[in-house]
């Protein structure tokens, strides 16, 4: 209390040591340079603003994004991106290859590999490593997905698996950069971020792009950085939030002992009256960026133990999706999903961290599918129960795919061609979209690329790719980059 009076006590003096500390550069924008880029903007940018449906910049309402309306109408309003984290072998899992099986053991064919980047198997005899579990037709479309996944054959369809996916990098890292940002040049912002940005969120309590991590069994595991959902260059609010299965959900988000909630929230009133002193002075957007996350923190601190707090769901929920409160587990964070999902959060991504497999892929490949298989199928069927499938998009698929030549008992990365699924609003269920090569090496039918995914994503959320663009460093970036186009075959 005594920091609070005290912050109070001292804020005239400090109002007044603020006026004299103007920048120069604030300065010239507030006098003659600020007058004619505000003559200029009312000549050109507002026309073009309106023109774009974007508001004006300095538009950041608690929970709007830049576009003051859709570009076209949306068929989703919500994104939950399932990350199967360390390159999901396509072998394994959702693109049968029976020529592969046929030629198990037999030298690859030079025609496919020579001249092409392969990550840790350069230089090494390479031979052909058949898929190591059995295919099943499903359904009424006869999709064929692998054994290992008998309750997603429940739901096949539901699915939309694209197996024609290729990528532009070959390691874990740079590729998650790839798949997250739409470049590997890090720093730049995600694509959750971009989302947020761009539509607002559709919550006042939590954050309109949240992250969930979780981790398997079999010891196949690859880090995952924060900066796979930064915000890059954007507003630093619109960075993704990481939120812990055990512990604290979020880090410092619990008062210290002794301090109430009408304390805190004093004490951030008084901050953000500081903070609000300084930004009619100095016009620095991250000052209005810091306010806003002070008073998110504030919201967050009695919206996320109630999220969080599973134990008020049905003994029947908890049982279908496999989970148990507090666990940490990929299911009890598909269950969050869809309660982040029914409180507006508008970009939730799950990553499952075990997918890894240099070696011993017949067996672990397994058990990471008996992690993921009932939760994420239940998710699926939970949403639609619930009506909130038509407008949400599930994605499932990891940063590469795996060679379909052998690495002792495993598969090496491979980004010429992998498989993802799709379900939700706006996606054919039922269809299996584009090919690779009789052996799985290539992408040769109907190729998707990262940007063209990124791209069909947005034109579901109502947002032209080549429309959502933000200026820096004199140039106008956006996610899908240089390229991208509609994967519009797909589209229901």
């Amino acid at each position: 209390m005594r920091e609070i009076e005290g912050l109070s006590r001292g804020a005239s003096g400090w109002f007044e040591r603020l006026r004299t500390e103007v920048s120069r550069r604030t300065f010239l924008r507030r006098t003659g340079l600020g007058l004619g880029a505000t003559a200029f903007a009312s000549l050109a940018g507002g026309a073009a603003n309106a023109a774009e449906g974007q508001a004006a910049p300095s538009a950041t309402p608690a929970i709007g994004g830049l576009l003051v309306q859709p570009h076209h109408p949306p068929r989703i309003r919500r994104v939950i991106w399932l990350t199967m984290a360390g390159g999901m072998s396509h072998l394994e899992t959702f693109d049968h290859k029976p020529k592969l099986a046929e030629l198990h053991g037999k030298p690859m064919p030079e025609s496919f590999t020579k001249g092409q980047p392969i990550a840790q198997l350069q230089g090494q005899k390479l031979n052909c490593f058949g898929p190591q579990h059995p295919f099943v037709k499903c359904g009424q479309s006869g999709q064929e997905i692998s054994a290992i996944f008998p309750k997603l054959a429940t739901v096949a369809d539901e699915l939309c698996i694209v197996r024609s996916l290729k990528t532009d990098a070959i390691n874990h890292d740079p590729a998650h950069t790839f798949m997250n940002t739409g470049t590997t040049i890090s720093g730049r912002p995600s694509m959750g971020s971009w989302i947020w940005y761009g539509l607002g969120a559709e919550t006042n309590n939590l954050p309109g792009f949240v992250v969930l991590v979780s981790t398997g069994k079999s010891g196949q595991m690859q880090p995952i950085a924060a900066r796979q959902w930064h915000s890059g260059f954007l507003p630093s609010r619109f960075q993704g939030v990481q939120l812990r299965a055990k512990g604290d959900p979020v880090l410092y988000l619990s008062n210290p002992q002794g301090v109430d909630s009408a304390r805190q929230e004093q004490l951030v009133n008084t901050i953000n009256q500081l903070n609000r002193a300084s930004e009619a002075l100095s016009d620095d957007p991250e000052i209005a960026t810091r306010v806003a996350q002070y008073e998110m923190a504030f919201r967050m601190q009695a919206s996320v133990p109630e999220l969080m707090d599973i134990t008020g769901e049905t003994k029947t929920t908890l049982d279908q999706y496999g989970c148990q409160p507090g666990d940490g587990s990929f299911a009890s964070n598909c269950l969050l999903a869809r309660r982040l999902a029914e409180r507006g959060v508008r970009f939730i991504q799950l990553y499952h961290r075990d997918w890894d497999h240099h070696g011993n892929i017949q067996r672990d490949i397994q058990v990471v599918a008996s992690e993921v298989d009932q939760a994420a199928t239940t998710l699926i069927s939970d949403l639609k129960q619930r009506d909130m499938l038509k407008d949400t998009l599930i994605v499932f698929g990891g940063e590469f795919g795996r060679t379909p030549m052998a690495q002792g008992s495993g598969r090496d990365h491979h980004m010429k061609g992998f498989s993802m699924w799709l379900a939700g609003g706006g996606v054919r269920g039922g269809l299996t979209y584009g090919a690779t090569d009789e052996l799985g090496y290539n992408s040769v039918e109907n190729v998707v690329t990262v940007h063209d995914l990124h791209a069909t994503m947005l034109h579901l959320l109502g947002i032209d790719h080549l429309r959502l663009t933000y200026r820096y460093q004199g140039r106008d970036f956006r996610l899908t980059d240089i390229s991208g186009e509609v994967v519009k075959p797909i589209l229901a």
